[in-house]
């Protein structure tokens, strides 16, 4: 998941719906505060930091149609929608509303985790795209690459020497992580197809930028082969202050030159 153990609230005033839920999230790694009402829920959140709100449209008293609005006029907290009907009509209000997602009755408590995965991960991407926007350095795992000086710095403050195909490359990782990048995404994002370039090149710059950055290039945990799908950049990527990645300029002396294009 996006969050590790994320605390998901569950509105839903079907007491059998509402315990099915909740064992299976639990039994998948999330922490559950189930409610049945609108009071009961505005009381869990003002209790608990909650991550994402799975909310029934159908309750008693205040709708969840409604409560989704009140929520979403205060926070951003991600909200997928339940309701027993599933006309498009239903689905588009929820949406309007202002919930992320929408999963009709009945439902597999599978494609209810898959779907909370899926609004978390985007969320995270979101808040990730916002807090490097603009940043002239970018930091992870300890490594620092500088957008303007077009450098890369090891957790030691090492500079390490990249040629600038693979600049471009890790560059278009890290502002992107938790994201599965196809090959031709990839291109398009670095290269560009007017260079003639192909989708093997992308292989072989991930293989070259694993080298350099991986703690075990045979077996890498920073830069993951998605089987038909692409990569995927596994760390959490920040903005950092340029200053963070200098260190004495004696220590750039002994990093390797680029393998040869």
């Amino acid at each position: 998941m996006a969050i590790p153990n994320p605390n998901i609230l569950v509105v839903e005033d079907d007491r059998e719906t509402r315990t099915l839920i909740a064992k299976y999230l639990r039994n998948n790694a999330c922490n559950v505060t189930a409610v049945s009402d609108g009071r009961e829920m505005s009381r869990a959140m003002a209790d608990h930091r909650i991550d994402l709100i799975i909310l029934d449209v159908m309750l008693p008293g205040e709708d969840g149609l409604s409560l989704c609005r009140k929520v979403r006029a205060e926070a951003q907290t991600p909200i997928i929608m339940l309701t027993a009907r599933g006309e498009d009509v239903d689905r588009i209000v929820g949406l309007e509303m202002g919930a992320d997602d929408y999963l009709p009755k009945p439902f597999n408590p599978r494609e209810l985790l898959a779907r909370i995965n899926a609004v978390l991960r985007r969320q995270a991407a979101a808040q990730t795209a916002s807090s490097i926007e603009g940043a002239s350095t970018l930091a992870f795992e300890g490594w620092h690459i500088d957008l303007r000086l077009r450098e890369l710095r090891n957790p030691e403050g090492a500079r390490v020497a990249v040629t600038s195909a693979e600049f471009d490359l890790l560059r278009a990782f890290c502002e992107r992580p938790g994201r599965v990048l196809s090959r031709d995404s990839l291109l398009d994002l670095t290269q560009g197809r007017s260079t003639g370039s192909f989708e093997r090149s992308i292989d072989v710059l991930v293989s070259r930028i694993r080298r350099k950055i991986e703690p075990n290039p045979a077996d890498p945990t920073l830069i993951k082969t998605v089987r038909s799908g692409g990569y995927l950049f596994t760390p959490r990527t920040e903005a950092a202050r340029t200053e963070a990645a200098r260190t004495e300029p004696a220590r750039t002396e002994a990093v390797a030159a680029p393998l040869s294009s």
